[in-house]
Formats: structure tokens, sequence, C-alpha cells
């Protein structure tokens, strides 16, 4: 099918302000008015990536765009958007998701002709080394989770990609979105990190406008583990599980729960490591746990959208 067309950013504040709405607001459009909201919202995430550009790649050049895709329906939107100007999308194989969101974004990223880049943790930093180190993580450990599993990815394609970081620097889209959760209603569009950028390009997007986008497509595919689950499952380090969320997970793909409950056989009598530590998603049973979500004592990662609200105790988001 064609792309959606797109409405050209005007480049105002004004514009910028007619864009920011409520889910509440959006679910009251006309369908023809939700239409006209996406098209505009497409231009406003094009021109993101063109100030990106504008802001990072002024004295460097670009060695590579890629999309961050964690294989759930909200960043394989992004990524169908974005799929004939990025140079590649980004995955990284936790090495503890379900493997068939990996073989969805590999099947997905070959559907569309998008090279993909599909990186693991180094052997020190894997979910089976750190829980066999100190056991299974709780939601304090959980930033330490998203930086092995998943940050240092990223900066292992940044260093297959950029060859000399005093000229070059990568730019990854992000699909994170301000209405997903209290705590990212104030992220910032745009950041860098040394030579690597980043770009927020849906910022002001909402769940009702990603599923408006995809009907008008028409052909952005579904990962059915999403559905199933409501989260991409790419990463199941139970930092933030909920109670009897193994058993909801296990229903429909049993080898998580025997991944999982491997590790705990081999941990069980560890006198080294503390016994709540020694089962996965422990957290969940904290008495205090709703408490320290609400003063903010717990902290999510940037590529962690389904984590995001189980740290200050919202609902589970799908990213």
């Amino acid at each position: 099918m064609a792309d959606v067309m797109y409405v050209p950013f005007p480049r105002t504040s004004s514009a910028a302000r007619a864009l920011k709405k409520t889910p509440d607001e959006v679910a009251r459009m006309t369908k023809s008015e939700r239409e006209q909201r996406v098209r505009e919202l497409l231009g406003l995430a094009h021109w993101t990536v063109d100030r990106a550009l504008e802001k990072f790649f002024v004295k460097h050049s670009l060695a590579a765009m890629a999309v961050m895709y964690s294989g759930g329906n909200d960043s394989t939107t992004l990524a169908h958007i974005f799929r004939h100007r990025a140079d590649m999308a980004i995955h990284a194989n936790t090495g503890i998701g379900i493997e068939q969101t990996r073989q969805f974004v590999r099947e997905t990223c070959a559907m569309w002709g998008l090279p993909l880049m599909e990186k693991s943790p180094k052997a020190k930093d894997s979910y089976r080394q750190q829980v066999l180190d100190v056991g299974f993580p709780g939601p304090g450990q959980h930033f330490k989770m998203f930086q092995r599993l998943k940050e240092r990815c990223l900066e292992q394609a940044r260093s297959e990609v950029v060859k000399n970081p005093y000229r070059e620097r990568i730019l990854f889209l992000g699909g994170r979105r301000r209405s997903e959760s209290a705590r990212r209603s104030t992220i910032t569009t745009w950041d860098r990190h040394r030579s690597m950028c980043y770009a927020s390009p849906l910022t002001m997007w909402t769940k009702l406008d990603l599923n408006t986008y995809r009907l008008m497509a028409g052909d952005v595919p579904v990962n059915q583990v999403s559905d199933l689950i409501h989260m991409s499952g790419e990463c199941l380090c139970g930092a933030f599980a909920e109670k009897d969320e193994l058993d909801m997970i296990a229903e429909w793909f049993p080898e998580i729960r025997e991944q999982i409950e491997e590790l705990e056989a081999l941990i069980a009598h560890r006198e080294d490591i503390p016994e709540p530590r020694r089962t996965w998603g422990w957290g969940a049973y904290r008495r205090d746990l709703q408490a320290m979500k609400q003063q903010g004592r717990f902290k999510s990662g940037a590529m962690c959208g389904s984590c995001d609200d189980r740290a200050t105790g919202g609902k589970v988001i799908a990213a």
C-alpha cells in the first residue's frame, strides 16, 4: 500500500501547541479529524528528525540513522513510518525474552528491506551471569538491567557504525511518547551522549493516534506476542514483574518459565544470595512496593516502555 501522506510541519509554537492533546481529547474527535491529526503528527515526526540533523550533524557526518526496534506494536509503527528513511533497525537481544518477538523483528525488517543489527549483551553482562552473581533483579535493580541488557547493545552498534567519533555520529530514533505515563510527560525530544544522538519523533502521539495510523496505512504488521501478553516480551528480566505474571506468560510461552526455573534451581541454595532474590519477580511481593513507586524511588530506562509506568505504579503499556 502507498505510504500515508503527511502535512509538512509549519515549525511554529502555535502549531506544536495545537497538536498537544490528551488521550481523551483525541478520543472525542471524529474519524476524519483523527486522520487529519495523524497526517499533521507525521509531519511533526519527520520535522523532529530534520531538527535532530540540524542540531547534531552540522560539524559531524551522519554515520547512520537507526530505529530502535523492540518488536512491540508501537515500535513497529515507528519503524514503519521511517522504514524508507532509516539506514537500519537496532534490536537488543536481551537473552531473557520471547523468541517469537525476536523472529518477528527479523521477518518484519526483511519484508521491508530494512537492514537489522541485532546485538546481545557480552557474556559478563548477560542476564544469566547477573542472576548467577547476585540473584534475580528487583525494582531497585531495573536501571542496571537496562544498562547491561539494552544500552550497551546500542553502544556496540555505535562502535561498529561510527569509525571516527570526532567526525561522525549516529542518530537513534525511539518511540517514547509523553502520554505513556506521568514520568514520560516531560521527556526531551532530542538528546546526545558523545557520538550517540537521540530523537523521539512520536512524543506527541497518543495510543489512539498510533492505532489510527495503522488503520490508515493498512500494512503495519502486528506482533502476536504483544496482543497475547500486552507487552513486547523482548525483555522479561522481572525487575518490575507483577504477581502471577510468570503464570500468565507461561500460559502462552512455557519455554520462558523453563528458562527462569532453571536459573532459580541453580541459585536455590546459594547462601551468599539473599533468599528473596532467589526467585524471579520477587519485588512484586514487597509490602512497601507501592509506596516506594509513588515516591519515585525506582528508575526505568529510555528503551523500557512497558516498565516505565510500572516504576510509578501505573498500568503496563505495550511498547
